[in-house]
């Protein structure tokens, strides 16, 4: 039995931490909510909310990973990569409809308004439990970027915004203990509200960009051209460079003009170096080359690269 690839590794790793999201997700959202029970706090109860979002988009990035890392089939020729932009878009669309229910919650606090027992041991298990999410969030961002995995960076974001609101909750229940108003509960829950709401229309936006295949950015541009001026000698120029991100995948073509005498072969041999070297640069590249004859090359053209 042959050993693993590269690829099938950086999957499972993936899909181990999708599985430890959904772990995290489950604690948290047990300690919040008991913090609500203990506090009768609607701003806590917000942070409890939440992370039952939480809980619901960590299992949808874990099947989103899952998805995006099948090979190519019959029906989907270039391979499943946009399924974690989809996951990414569910995910802000949930954080939407959590900033809805905290909002209803909150008006309902703000027309009859509650005072808050428990302080103490409401706030305590409400710091445990952020400062739990607050660990694994960083984590995810990190994991996500160095693996090119927007489900992940997008979970990610969304509990470093459950941590920050958290913060901002805890901050702002000291002061209602302080000053005994508890009107400033629901206003809180409010506020918490209104940042969930930009946050999730953030991640929906930028997943987006990503379904109507975005370019990939301007630091993996750099590193393609680089490839290409160390690697094409023997042609004459390249151009029409043109990129396109699909998850964990870069796909990547361009135009080779070569000698119009060059041989097939010796062509070949410049395009296979090419690939090599492009992938070896940018990793999840899929690289297609048009060679063309001396005859259509862009000499002074925008974006074309001298050989």
């Amino acid at each position: 039995m042959s050993a693993p690839s590269a690829n099938d590794r950086s999957n499972r790793t993936l899909q181990l931490i999708g599985a430890g999201s959904i772990a995290v997700a489950l604690a948290v959202m047990g300690l919040k909510y008991m913090a609500y029970l203990v506090t009768g706090s609607v701003a806590l109860y917000s942070d409890a909310l939440e992370s039952i979002v939480n809980l619901v988009t960590a299992i949808a990035a874990l099947i989103a990973i899952r998805v995006s890392s099948q090979p190519a089939d019959r029906q989907h020729q270039f391979g499943h990569h946009k399924a974690e932009y989809l996951s990414a878009v569910l995910e802000g669309a949930l954080i939407i409809v959590a900033a809805i229910l905290i909002m209803r919650e909150a008006y309902d606090a703000l027309v009859r308004p509650r005072a808050i027992e428990d302080f103490g041991l409401g706030m305590a298990v409400s710091l445990f439990a952020t400062a739990l999410n607050g660990g694994w969030s960083t984590f995810l961002i990190r994991q996500g970027r160095a693996r090119r995995s927007p489900a992940l960076v997008a979970d990610g974001w969304h509990l470093l915004t459950d941590v920050m609101t958290s913060v901002g909750v805890l901050a702002g229940l000291v002061l209602v203990a302080v000053t005994g108003l508890y009107v400033l509960d629901p206003l809180l829950a409010l506020a918490v509200a209104a940042y969930i709401l930009w946050s999730g229309s953030k991640i929906v936006v930028s997943s987006m960009s990503g379904l109507l295949d975005e370019a990939a950015g301007s630091e993996i541009q750099t590193r393609i051209r680089d490839a290409i001026r160390q690697s094409g000698y023997g042609a004459l120029e390249a151009h029409d460079v043109r990129t396109r991100q699909a998850g964990r995948a870069t796909f990547i073509e361009f135009h080779l003009v070569v000698p119009g005498d060059m041989t097939v072969n010796a062509a070949h041999e410049i395009c296979d170096r090419l690939e090599a070297a492009i992938e070896a640069a940018i990793d999840g590249s899929e690289v297609v080359i048009h060679v063309e004859p001396e005859h259509k090359a862009k000499d002074h053209a925008r974006g074309t690269i001298p050989l």
